[in-house]
Parts: C-alpha cells; structure tokens; sequence
C-alpha cells in the first residue's frame, strides 16, 4: 500500500470529520517525511562517531615528576662529595603514548616519556687553590620507548543501544611495558684528583649515554569528563640498568636508571 493512497484516504475522512484540509495536509507530510527518513538504514543515520560504539583506541599526552632511585655507585659518590642529594636527581616528566583496543578491556599502547634533571653542585669539604668553591654541574636523562599492554579491571563503558556507547565515569587499570631506554648521565666543571699526592684540581666533561634495555610496570585509572576525552591519572614504575664505559667510569658497576614516575594526563578517544 503506497504513501500516496494512505494519504488520499485519510485527506477524504478528514475532510468529512470537519477538520481543516490544510492542517491535515501538513500533518500528512510530516507523516510522510517520518517514514521515508526511518526507511533509510540505520548505519547512515548514525554517521560515524564512537558514540555509536566503543572507541577503538586513545591518545594521551602527560605530565608528572619522575623519582629515580640512584642507587649505584656514580650517584653514591657524586651524592657523598658533592653538595647534591638524591632527591636533586629527581625532575619533571613529560610523555605520551597511543593505544588500540582490540576488546573493551584491553589496549595494546606504545608509550615514550623523557625527564631530565640538571643541577650545579660543589665539593663539600674541598677548595680550590685561592679558596674558591669546587663547582660543576651533573646531568641525567632518561627518555624510555616501550610497548606495552595495558588491562581495564572493570568494562570501560555500556552500550545503551545497539548504536549508543555511553563511556563510565571511572575506569581502573593495570599493565606493563618493555623496551629500551635512551640514558645520559654528564658531570662537566672542575674535579679533585684524589689519585694526585697534591690532590690537584682539574676540569674535565664526565659522560657516558647509550640504550639500554628496560621494562616497566603501570597501574592508574581514566576519569571521564566527556564522551570523547578523559583525565588519566598514573603510576609507574621502571627497571633497567646501563653498563658505564670503563674509560670514562673506572671502577664503577652499573648505572642504575629505575625509577618511580606519577604523572597526570588528558586523553582522547576514537
């Protein structure tokens, strides 16, 4: 039975039910144009747009302070003679990374992050000849490249319909990460040589930088502030170690580059 039947008859009651043609034909059309946009199919309706289905991934930008744990030897040593504590290798952090989600709970995210601290120092019980402070500068910086893979311990969000996702407003997470670590630590300004009688005083620029494998360990939850974004809070924490260059480090075991890192960051989903 076609549209245009349908509407010549309820024209023809209407009018013998004394309701005012225009109005019926108006109503009729408005009918009409109902039913041809609910014959289109849905899918074109609906556009593209993650609110018509769960995200297929994320990007995320951050930033936090990274708490290294200096615990070998160069860092013992520079923290013993020089006026730098450990807390002074400490820094901001800044990173990002950019995931897939091949199911509601699992991203697969490729992550790099860089901190970096720089401080100036002096030996602490040493002068120079004309009673001037000893001084240098020391700097360390880590930069990891990982992939990584990252668990939702709850659904992230519901699907309202068969065409309407609807994202929760907190969504937990675990995970873990592997691959390399780009490092550099430098000390650059004057030294003592305590292997000299005199214990002369020397300047010289100290360095050894590399890539070192590395892993890390993540746990955070994603707070939604809309459908397409969400604030990411974070915790991680880092393993990896760098073999020193004994021409430069003699003596030395490795340089320890693990670490803690919180950060805060902003997503996007799509």
């Amino acid at each position: 039975m076609s549209i245009a039947f349908l509407r010549s008859r309820a024209l023809d009651r209407l009018s013998r039910g004394g309701i005012p043609l225009r109005a019926a034909s108006i109503t009729l059309a408005l009918g009409a144009a109902a039913l041809a946009v609910s014959a289109r199919p849905i899918e074109a309706q609906s556009g593209k747009g993650f609110l018509f289905g769960a995200p297929n991934g994320s990007f995320t930008i951050r930033g936090g302070y990274a708490v290294p744990t200096a615990g070998s030897g160069v860092f013992s040593d520079a923290i013993s003679q020089l006026t730098i504590d450990k807390r002074d290798f400490s820094s901001l952090n800044w990173g990002g990374d950019i995931s897939y989600s091949p199911s509601t709970r699992f991203d697969i995210v490729f992550d790099a992050e860089v901190s970096s601290a720089n401080h100036n120092s002096e030996f602490r019980e040493w002068v120079d000849n004309n009673d001037r402070p000893i001084e240098q500068a020391t700097k360390f910086t880590r930069v990891p490249l990982t992939v990584g893979a990252r668990y939702y311990l709850a659904e992230r969000g519901k699907e309202i319909s068969r065409f309407a996702y609807v994202p929760n407003r907190y969504a937990p997470y675990v995970g873990f990460g592997a691959g390399a670590m780009y490092y550099r630590f430098k000390q650059e300004g004057d030294f003592v040589d305590f292997a000299t009688d005199n214990l002369e005083v020397f300047s010289a620029e100290i360095e050894d930088s590399g890539w070192t494998p590395m892993a890390h360990g993540m746990a955070g939850v994603d707070y939604s502030v809309g459908p397409w974004f969400a604030l990411t809070f974070e915790g991680r924490y880092q393993w990896a170690k760098a073999r020193l260059d004994p021409d430069v480090f003699e003596g030395y075991d490795k340089l320890d580059l693990t670490g803690f890192t919180g950060t805060v960051g902003f997503k996007v989903r799509f």
